[in-house]
């Protein structure tokens, strides 16, 4: 399939790329119609080692060359900077977005069974962050992402950019009925640990080797943190020691200390 060369904003064949700033539209847009966006070369390979479809790809005319092998597996539509960017509403720096279908999300006790790790996230609706904590799951040896229902799409096209492709590595599924579905990580054998900066917290390097062998880590939203209903479905609640008067990370940070700690061992 050749590639197609776009000099019309208004192409009809572009509507999977229209106003990608509007972070509102998009959100309401992409899931139900089955597509995320990825943006940059190595994220889209990445997507594509993945075992993900892809619907179609939008490219920089000068970077034609440097992607023609991708023409043989979805239509490849080129266009100069200011036809991009008046498509997707933004500079497209590096050059390259990719359209793709989206897959069913793996069963809940299909997760269960298969992990040691797992990281529950609770409202957290910043993509940044999410993007954040799927990388460095994929790092720091999380088996999987366990997300509450208003938790910020993994598959958003910053999430995807911020964790550098690494959302496509980490399995991850949706957590419902919220927060009564924890205890069914409690039926499977996992220990539930609550990172909170309030009382009655124990230190983060004090876990015992029983709560560190199967350990669901709860993770809350920037601010309001994790709710109360959580916080009383948890077994346990651990801080990271803070010094110079620091109350908490951001949560992502956060994250990533207590993957460290958790996987420290292996």
């Amino acid at each position: 399939m050749p590639v197609t060369v776009i000099t019309d904003p208004g192409d009809e064949r572009l509507g999977d790329y229209r106003a990608l700033t509007d972070v509102e539209l998009r959100t309401r847009w992409e899931p139900p119609h089955g597509l995320f966006i990825a943006e940059g070369e190595l994220v889209l390979r990445r997507a594509l080692r993945a075992g993900y479809r892809p619907r179609s790809f939008l490219v920089d005319e000068k970077r034609v060359d440097q992607l023609g092998d991708l023409a043989d597996i979805a239509p490849v539509y080129a266009g100069g900077q200011p036809v991009l960017e008046q498509v997707t509403g933004f500079h497209v720096h590096r050059g390259v977005l990719a359209s793709f279908h989206r897959r069913p999300l793996p069963h809940l006790d299909a997760i269960l069974a298969g992990a040691r790790r797992l990281a529950v996230l609770e409202d957290i609706n910043n993509h940044t962050n999410v993007g954040a904590i799927f990388r460095g799951a994929a790092a720091l040896g999380v088996d999987a992402v366990l997300l509450s229902p208003t938790c910020a799409d993994p598959l958003y096209r910053r999430s995807v950019r911020v964790s550098m492709g690494e959302v496509f590595a980490v399995p991850y599924a949706t957590l419902a009925p919220w927060p009564e579905a924890l205890t069914r990580l409690k039926d499977a054998g996992f220990t539930v640990i609550a990172m909170t900066p309030g009382v009655d917290t124990v230190p983060l390097q004090r876990l015992t080797e029983s709560q560190r062998a199967k350990a669901a880590l709860l993770l809350g939203a920037e601010g309001p943190g994790i709710t109360p209903g959580a916080i009383r479905a948890s077994d346990v609640r651990v801080a990271i020691p803070m010094r110079r008067g620091v109350d908490s990370l951001n949560v992502a940070a956060a994250a990533a200390v207590a993957f460290w700690e958790l996987g420290r061992d292996d």
